[in-house]
């Protein structure tokens, strides 16, 4: 397993992301035998969210660290002050109840990292920082971040940091994939597109990305004709994904592998520090995501699996 460094986590980061959003206590062993299957291949940095299952997915990771008593082995990557019916809700009394009740699922004092899940355009980048730093302060926050924001506000965030001797987002993450989205997964919701990512290459800022391997695009089951799963035909069937699938299809062919490889080696061959969320459930699926994160790909190959430049040699 490789590993990147984010300023103010404390620890290594794991290049693949162990995703949480199934861990419900009803499948309590089934979440526990993941996370030892992980740990086992180097992984320790585990992402959550104070809204998914409602609460139940920090919560089986409290338990879990509880039991197996190795929360020292784990950098934790949770967020909060997202959306709810009544609409934004970045502010600093949502970041403070929703970080509180999140370290009390998790059972712990602390967290390596926490992000804001979603943005508010209409909230000063100044209100949010100052709430932030609070909590780095206090040491509950080690790094913080921002998921679904564009680069444009975290550029400004991070001058505003700067500017006011604050700690500012020390990583991104927003969905990035070999696949393009037509349109966001969610309203509110970001995916990284070609000028986001050459700020990122030019600001070397860390991007941690959700969806990296398009909910299985890559995987064969989908074709064109294949058009059940309507928010995977909404989001991703296009001409262009086609192509790139294709693409996949033969870069894999050359290197003996699989598509579903190629496209998560591509979210961790970038010009500057990656790390890829993953969804695996069961072994196959974390060892296959194991062989991807060991693909090194060229910046050729790169740029060609995204429809430019001329075939590489070899392919």
């Amino acid at each position: 397993m490789e590993y990147i460094e984010i300023a103010g986590a404390g620890k290594r980061i794991s290049r693949l992301i162990k995703g949480t959003d199934y861990f419900v206590h009803d499948a309590y062993d089934k979440a526990a035998t993941n996370m030892d299957a992980f740990l086992s291949i180097g992984g320790n940095t585990v992402d959550t969210a104070h809204i998914y299952c409602g609460g139940q997915s920090e919560e089986v990771l409290g338990r879990y660290m509880k039991e197996r008593g190795n929360r020292d082995q784990i950098v934790i990557l949770t967020k909060g002050a997202h959306h709810d019916q009544n609409g934004p809700r970045v502010n600093a009394d949502a970041i403070r109840s929703d970080l509180l009740e999140s370290l009390e699922r998790l059972q712990t004092d602390h967290v390596e990292m926490y992000a804001l899940h979603r943005d508010d355009p209409n909230t000063p980048v100044s209100v949010i920082l100052e709430a932030l730093n609070e909590h780095i302060e206090s040491g509950k926050i080690g790094a913080i971040g921002a998921s679904n924001w564009t680069w444009q506000r975290l550029e400004e965030a991070n001058a505003y940091a700067a500017a006011n001797g604050l700690k500012g987002f020390t990583f991104s993450s927003p969905n990035l994939s070999l696949a393009k989205a037509n349109e966001p997964f969610w309203e509110g919701c970001v995916s990284a597109d070609a000028e986001t990512l050459a700020w990122h290459e030019q600001t070397k800022l860390p991007l941690l990305s959700w969806s990296s391997q398009a909910r299985g695009f890559f995987t064969g089951r989908f074709t064109p004709e294949v058009r059940d799963n309507e928010d995977l035909v909404r989001v991703f069937y296009s001409d262009g994904n086609w192509e790139r699938l294709r693409r996949a299809e033969q870069l894999a062919n050359s290197k003996k592998t699989s598509p579903i490889q190629i496209a998560l080696a591509y979210v961790l061959n970038q010009t500057f520090p990656t790390c890829a969320l993953i969804g695996a459930q069961n072994q196959a699926e974390l060892l296959s995501c194991d062989e991807g994160s060991r693909i090194t790909l060229t910046p050729a190959e790169i740029t060609w699996l995204d429809l430019g430049s001329d075939v590489p040699a070899g392919i």
